[in-house]
């Protein structure tokens, strides 16, 4: 991804590269923060309704107060502008990080949040299906606990960056994330789904796994075209030495579908179709 010349801070459109977060910034201090990231095809983001209410669900629950011109509108109105001001109009990652404001120590003095909008350009307009294969593997050295925070995209995301170095040393494209019992919950990035006999299954939201908007997408898109889908399952790590397919979902990469888990091998039949139904239904040609 090409890194752009402008951010918004706070409603200011400001070079990237300013300085425009302190030492005290409660983000940097405490995790105190929450983000989405969301994919754009020229002005227009997809699935932002949907973003815009996971991140409010996310605020609430970190009982931060939201003034009342934060809406979705003028949310969407600045990443149209931020997305104009760097002639980004095919592809592009925006993140929409939003902190509690400065001050105070683990007690905040205020409940009053600030926000940073940025965007980056992405290779491919449109979701596009990975030509390899992913390799994957689990990640069991740190659990995932099922609790209050488990479904917020939380700026705390030691985890996700561990299991990432772990990743990255393995010399494997993704692995998966347990949780406190065992199952399987998610990825580095994103959901996970298995496909069986024309089915598919991804785990349970109360397993612990962040509501992704993409696995509400494909679970949408699989029974348009009439797959049964499970999204309540218990998914343990050798269910998926039986699985036919599986692929991963997130909202910047749309579907990523996995060649090998140990010595298993994957075809990508049911990926194939889901993507392209996906591209068709979410883009205006």
């Amino acid at each position: 991804m090409i890194k752009s010349k402008y951010i918004c801070n706070a409603g200011n459109f400001v070079l990237s590269d300013s300085p425009v977060l302190t030492t005290q910034n409660r983000a940097f201090r405490y995790g105190d923060g929450i983000f989405e990231t969301m994919h754009a095809n020229g002005t227009i983001v997809q699935f932002f309704n949907e973003h815009y209410m996971r991140l409010m669900y996310g605020i609430e629950k970190l009982q931060m107060n939201v003034p009342a011109y934060f809406t979705s509108k003028y949310t969407n109105n600045l990443i149209i502008k931020l997305l104009n001001k760097n002639k980004l109009y095919q592809g592009a990652k925006i993140r929409l990080s939003v902190f509690r404001s400065d001050g105070g120590l683990y007690t905040p003095l205020s409940n009053n949040i600030s926000f940073i909008i940025e965007a980056e350009e992405l290779k491919h307009a449109k979701y596009t299906l990975n030509n390899k294969g992913l390799v994957i593997d689990i990640y069991d050295e740190i659990k995932k606990s099922i609790n209050y925070f488990s479904d917020i995209k939380s700026s705390n995301a030691l985890l996700f960056v561990l299991a990432g170095i772990y990743k990255q040393k393995n010399n494997i494209d993704d692995c998966i994330i347990l949780n406190q019992e065992n199952k399987i919950v998610e990825a580095v990035s994103s959901n996970i789904f298995i496909v069986k006999n024309h089915q598919l299954y991804t785990p349970a939201l109360t397993d612990g796994c962040i509501p992704g908007i993409m696995r509400t997408q494909i679970i949408k898109t699989a029974l348009s075209l009439n797959y049964t889908v499970f999204d309540d399952c218990n998914i343990k790590p050798d269910e998926l030495l039986s699985a036919d397919e599986v692929f991963l979902t997130n909202a910047i990469s749309g579907i990523r579908w996995v060649v090998a888990y140990k010595n298993r091998r994957y075809f990508n039949k049911t990926s194939k179709i889901l993507i392209n139904k996906l591209n068709e239904t979410s883009f205006n040609d």
